[in-house]
């Protein structure tokens, strides 16, 4: 598997020994006329070009780098199943495709998928025949609709502003697992410092019932416990008291690692996980806890894009290198910015300590249609049912900078709706309902983006903070589109984005004027970023943001991953003490 793209395991909170990477060559072809369906492009046994998954057609990374807009796209291969699966299900996994996504095998469509941001999978095992096998992936993307999320993808030709290079199709890993008929398909964690334990929510297959469950947690590979059950259901809860407490704490992501086996008729499923020791608080008067302790958020906004793959990145590596890129300029997370990420992201931040804010792509939605709410609410909920038990994730944020399609503010039942749904699901975490726009009294956080780039006046406008109230951009210039909120805690959220040089390129931008040289810029940062952590009502800020994306010049970064300057320099800024710390 060393020359397929991505081979790595895509779900390492997920693992089973028997399983099938599908990235590399597939055929593909663009169906601009939506006509394929009518020609039965499914039956065929060949498409009219290549393309190398999991990245978009828009990528260099593909072999395609078509950037025009696509309709939709098609994608086929032939499978090799396995010997030593017979008697098994197997289960096809798509990690991400963009954005109304059908799958068929051997030509008889298995089942359809809506949503370009999160993950899916069918049971492909009656589809199978024992002559030969080949799968066929077709896409439909309307991005200017304005019934679908798409983040920032350019609805023009071009990219511009803060709107970049589209994605169309597949663009995280494609997969096979093999399972017995009786077995787990997720786990939920619920960690509990106090009494050194931890819950475990099992979700089964329904063949499952009657099967014995055992379940047990290792560190660094001594035995921390076990607990056993049987499956009544198909939810399963079992407690493992732990013989020892390693916390997950910023910089130090101590994980548990955690075995699973469900036995039944003879038959057992193994399943590989991990979880970490953490509880997430947060209060007006302490701001943001870990584990009760007041942590001050210093994250940066990481919008997930890179040249090669655009919002695929290139290789494992490149992962790691971004959040460890981030930590070495003073950081301990990262706002991650109308982009789910993929898991593998989230498992690195869950070893290496990396607190995440969890967004999806809600821009391109218009939210004000009277069925948004059932275009959204399906992707976002698949969202936080996966990544639920990621320790690094410590916050949802569903929407980001969201009013009436006339920036007014109104009653909105959609966002009422979305915090409401959210934490019925998860009272683990808090949430922002929308970021940098507060149109809404269903929230957990006083949200709010301001690029004032003068640090003496953007100082003053946090300077007197009265029940929580802050005279923020958007409430300066733009107050009917807010309602005022009273006794939150408070989050900058966005802030900074200081244009550095931006090169010979008439599109490329910044916040504020470009500064003209190091020291200019270190001074305005320091001033901007001063202001916040010297403000005790401040429990978090969020930089934006850590690469240059295309057009958008204001990275620490540049696009292809090299320092702007010394991260050393950015580091004695932004790891500061704050004054909420005290």
């Amino acid at each position: 598997m060393n020359n397929i793209p991505r081979n790595e395991h895509p779900r390492p909170d997920r693992h089973r020994d028997s399983w099938l990477c599908l990235n590399g060559t597939w055929d593909f072809e663009i169906d601009n006329a939506l006509v394929g369906k009518a020609k039965k492009f499914y039956e065929r046994d060949s498409l009219d070009a290549k393309i190398t998954v999991p990245f978009c057609p828009e990528s260099r990374l593909s072999g395609v780098a078509h950037t025009d807009f696509m309709n939709a796209v098609w994608y086929r291969r032939d499978l090799d199943i396995p010997a030593d699966w017979a008697g098994k299900r197997v289960i096809f996994h798509i990690d991400a495709c963009d954005y109304k996504t059908t799958l068929y095998i051997n030509g008889k469509k298995v089942g359809t998928h809506s949503g370009g941001y999160t993950s899916f999978q069918f049971d492909i095992t009656d589809y199978l025949s024992h002559d030969g096998n080949y799968a066929t992936i077709y896409a439909e993307d309307d991005l200017r609709s304005e019934k679908q999320v798409s983040g920032k993808q350019s609805h023009s030709l071009g990219s511009y502003g803060c709107y970049y290079t589209r994605t169309t199709g597949i663009w995280q890993t494609v997969w096979l697992e093999a399972v017995e008929p009786a077995h787990i398909t997720a786990y939920k964690v619920f960690a509990n410092i106090s009494t050194t334990s931890v819950s475990l929510e099992v979700l089964t297959s329904k063949a499952a019932v009657g099967a014995s469950l055992e379940v047990s947690a290792y560190y660094e590979g001594k035995p921390m416990g076990s607990a056993t059950a049987t499956v009544n259901s198909d939810s399963t809860t079992v407690k493992i008291k732990l013989a020892e407490a390693h916390l997950w704490e910023c910089g130090n992501g101590r994980l548990y690692d955690l075995s699973f086996k469900l036995t039944k008729d003879g038959k057992t499923d193994l399943l590989d996980g991990y979880f970490g020791l953490r509880e997430v608080a947060l209060t007006r008067e302490k701001g943001l806890m870990i584990n009760g302790k007041t942590v001050f958020g210093r994250f940066v906004l990481d919008q997930g894009f890179n040249p090669e793959g655009i919002i695929t990145a290139p290789n494992d590596e490149h992962l790691v290198f971004d959040i460890e890129a981030s930590m070495a300029c003073g950081f301990n997370g990262a706002r991650l910015h109308q982009k789910v990420f993929e898991p593998r992201f989230l498992y690195h931040a869950d070893r290496l300590g990396y607190m995440v804010w969890g967004e999806t792509g809600n821009w391109g939605l218009d939210h004000t249609l009277s069925d948004a709410i059932y275009n959204f609410l399906p992707e976002w909920l698949e969202e936080v049912e996966r990544d639920f038990s990621h320790p690094s994730l410590i916050g949802w944020c569903p929407t980001n900078e969201t009013w009436d399609r006339h920036g007014r503010q109104q009653f909105n039942p959609f966002l009422d709706s979305i915090y409401d749904i959210t934490k019925a699901i998860d009272k683990t975490r808090p949430v922002i309902t929308s970021s940098g726009s507060y149109p809404t009294e269903r929230t957990d956080v006083h949200d709010v983006h301001d690029y004032e780039q003068d640090p003496e006046k953007f100082r003053s406008y946090y300077s007197e903070i009265e029940n929580g109230i802050v005279r923020d951009q958007i409430q300066r210039k733009s107050p009917r589109r807010q309602i005022s909120k009273t006794n939150l805690p408070i989050f900058v959220s966005e802030y900074g984005g200081i244009g550095w040089v931006m090169k010979e390129d008439a599109t490329a931008w910044g916040y504020g004027k470009s500064v003209e040289g190091e020291e200019e810029f270190f001074e305005r940062l320091e001033g901007l970023t001063d202001a916040l952590l010297e403000n005790k009502d401040i429990f978090a800020y969020c930089y934006t943001q850590l690469t240059d994306v295309e057009q958008e010049q204001n990275g620490l970064l540049t696009y292809d991953r090299k320092f702007n300057f010394d991260p050393e320099r950015y580091k004695r800024i932004f790891a500061k003490k704050a004054a909420i710390e005290d």
